[in-house]
């Protein structure tokens, strides 16, 4: 059979009822952690003793009635075929095997799909769909609630390896509900923002300009996404702020070269341009979301009407 092995990481409830866990994949991260969690959940139901195999050719079991459970962990062990397996299902223990994936591995993984003692758990580098469940997951499980914007970018920019993913995560766990915002997550995950972020400050100049930088800088959607949360952050802060005074506290330190242009740009914004503004970022997001496959035309759309309601 095979598991998920986000069923095995996710899941509190999760216990292992099988004897012979087969770990395979190019993800070691993923295959460590695994690994390491079927046997803490197995010692949660068992006194047990762990035990480093390389084979289980002429496997041989050993303990009595009263001593602990065995746990047997092979990394890239051999002799495992059908008859072997056949041979350590019967003993009183649990075997856990973590085998790099290669083509002489692929008739051993056909006999532990194949049967239903046997669970094959395939670790690879996290999907978009895998990385949505992990975060979710520490979200939930932390009671941290982020805006969607701030979400997109999480899930665009964090590490597809599970391990590097998770520790990004826990450094969240420092921070105040108040302080999780752009600036913090931007230097816990070691986003860069070189280049996109800078595309902003370039809306006063001439459109040709702005869309020769726009081409060489924004080459895919998620480069998309991540220039709209840009412009969001610095648009609504010249939204929300009433006047130049509470404006200008609001900006970055690191934004310091860019100070006079954004006061330049907070006093270009009436009501009524604010107003543009607000309604333009709703109509971009919806947009963006229903027709991802145009993202690059609608990113760049969006820059150049920033730039029109700013001189108009």
């Amino acid at each position: 059979m095979k598991i998920d092995p986000l069923n095995i990481l996710l899941n509190p409830e999760f216990l292992p009822d099988k004897k012979v866990y087969y770990i395979s994949g190019n993800e070691a991260t993923l295959m460590d952690c695994v690994s390491e969690t079927i046997i803490q959940k197995y010692k949660k139901m068992e006194a047990i003793s762990l035990s480093k195999i390389d084979t289980i050719e002429n496997f041989v079991g050993s303990g009595g009635l009263f001593e602990n459970k065995k746990v047997f962990l092979g990394k890239n062990c051999k002799g495992i075929n059908e008859i072997n397996l056949m041979k350590v299902k019967k003993e009183d223990a649990l075997f856990v095997f973590v085998q790099q994936n290669s083509p002489k591995i692929k008739s051993t993984k056909n006999i532990i799909i194949k049967s239903d003692d046997y669970y094959l758990v395939d670790c690879y580098e996290l999907d978009k769909g895998s990385k949505i469940r992990v975060i979710n997951n520490f979200l939930e499980s932390n009671n941290i609630n982020i805006k969607k914007d701030l979400y997109w970018v999480l899930l665009e920019k964090l590490d597809n390896r599970y391990v590097f993913l998770k520790n990004s995560l826990r450094k969240m766990l420092g921070l105040e509900a108040e302080e999780i915002n752009f600036d913090s997550i931007r230097k816990i995950i070691n986003i860069d923002s070189e280049g996109k972020e800078k595309l902003f400050f370039q809306i006063l100049k001439k459109n040709k300009e702005i869309i020769e930088i726009y081409r060489r800088k924004i080459l895919s959607n998620s480069d998309v996404s991540e220039l709209y949360y840009y412009c969001k952050y610095f648009s609504q802060m010249i939204i929300d702020n009433e006047n130049e005074i509470e404006f200008t506290k609001k900006i970055p330190a690191y934004l310091f070269r860019e100070k006079n242009f954004l006061i330049d740009l907070f006093r270009k914004h009436n009501l009524k341009k604010k107003k543009a503004l607000l309604n333009l970022l709703s109509k971009t997001e919806a947009t963006l979301r229903k027709e991802g496959s145009l993202s690059l035309i609608v990113g760049l759309r969006f820059l150049l009407n920033i730039k029109k309601i700013a001189i108009s």
